[in-house]
């Protein structure tokens, strides 16, 4: 009941919104009153989905059924970058520009939890204080709980959610990434990478992991240093184009990424017809950038949307999504067989003399695991 009682909120909320927003523009008081019922809705949805208890999960799965048909026509942005790069600056600059286009944001900002306590301070909402406050942005933080991969264990069934409730982009703000933590981007349409100007070297370029996954690469604070900025700049396009040399054609790049270092300083109309001619060319993979300043924002939505307009018009689009559903199905198989493994009784019954063997020395971890594997498998190797 509890699940079906928030689908019908989150649609009925965000369809009012939109409909008094669109035909009566002297309503704004009741199109406010709509949108904070919208947001109620969708946080206690995804505190639904985040809960552990046996019944929740039940109820969050029969709502993310119900919401399902009324998903998958946002687009999805992962944002990542080491701690202090500016992601939480980016986003709210960004997403007040986007709600000034007319768009809908959530954005969904992933905390790293303690390793020892357990909690998370959550600081991005209280960064982002002037979009935190607008009607037409939905803010949620959420621990990792120690999940691997820079995000959240229930941030794709969130952002399903956020679909359903009518935001039209859905950002997803990771934790500070290293080499491995690159989940994000198996669940966003574009995956955006932040660096700083004076992150390293050439050779410090072309390490891969994080950042041959990366779909466009942001230089932010470029205002500090623009040689520095530069420089990096160039030092990661011609990463970004050895990966296309080496197996991995769709991130290599044909155009100069001169008209970037422009549209930064402000002179981006004079290259506005040159970029139009070679849309359909892959476009540039390194922009520059200064969050605080506010410059360079108008032309990363540009390449963004040419991004998108390319990749629809190839079928990567589709085919990004039906992976993602994918890779969202077997992530939920895997956590559900770990979490059914400690709980199988015979293996619950094992693991306290299993672990002191291990933990003593007096048992390897290799056959310590192949005991408890052959237990939750009913004696069977």
């Amino acid at each position: 009941m509890k699940a079906q009682e928030l689908a019908q909120a989150l649609l009925g909320s965000g369809r009012r919104a939109s409909a008094t927003q669109t035909t009566d523009p002297g309503t704004s008081n009741q199109t406010q009153n709509w949108e904070a019922l919208n947001r109620r809705a969708l946080a206690k949805s995804i505190t639904l989905l985040e809960s552990t208890l046996p019944s929740d999960r039940a109820e969050a799965d029969a709502l993310i059924s119900m919401l399902l048909p009324h998903t998958g026509q946002s687009l999805r942005l992962g944002i990542s970058g080491v701690p202090g790069v500016g992601k939480s600056t980016f986003i709210e600059v960004l997403g007040l520009y986007l709600i000034n286009k007319g768009h809908k944001l959530a954005v969904l900002a992933v905390d790293p939890s303690s390793t020892v306590s357990g909690g998370s301070i959550l600081g991005d909402k209280t960064r982002m204080e002037r979009l935190s406050v607008n009607p037409s942005a939905f803010i949620r933080p959420s621990p990792s709980r120690g999940t691997l991969g820079g995000v959240a264990e229930k941030t794709r069934e969130a952002i399903l959610l956020c679909e359903a409730a009518g935001y039209d982009i859905v950002i997803v703000e990771t934790v500070g990434v290293g080499q491995s933590e690159t989940t994000v981007s198996l669940m966003t349409d574009l995956f955006v990478l932040m660096q700083l100007p004076n992150a390293g070297d050439d050779l410090q370029a072309i390490k891969k992991g994080v950042m041959e996954l990366a779909d466009l690469v942001l230089i932010n604070k470029a205002d500090l240093d623009p040689n520095a900025a530069t420089r990096a700049q160039a030092q990661i396009t011609s990463a970004m184009r050895l990966y296309g040399f080496h197996g991995n054609p769709s991130k290599s790049t044909q155009l100069d990424q001169g008209h970037d270092q422009d549209a930064f300083h402000g002179h981006g109309h004079e290259h506005e017809q040159s970029h139009k001619a070679q849309s359909s060319t892959p476009l540039p993979k390194v922009l520059q950038l200064s969050a605080l300043q506010e410059k360079g924002i108008e032309n990363f939505w540009q390449t963004v949307s040419a991004y998108k307009v390319s990749r629809e018009k190839s079928g990567l689009w589709s085919e990004r999504r039906r992976s993602q559903a994918l890779a969202g199905m077997w992530e939920r198989v895997d956590s559900e067989l770990k979490r059914s493994f400690k709980e199988y009784p015979p293996v619950r019954s094992m693991l306290p003399n299993v672990l002191a063997g291990v933990g003593n020395g007096s048992l390897a971890p290799t056959v310590a695991a192949r005991q408890l594997l052959f237990a939750y498998k009913g004696g069977h190797a």
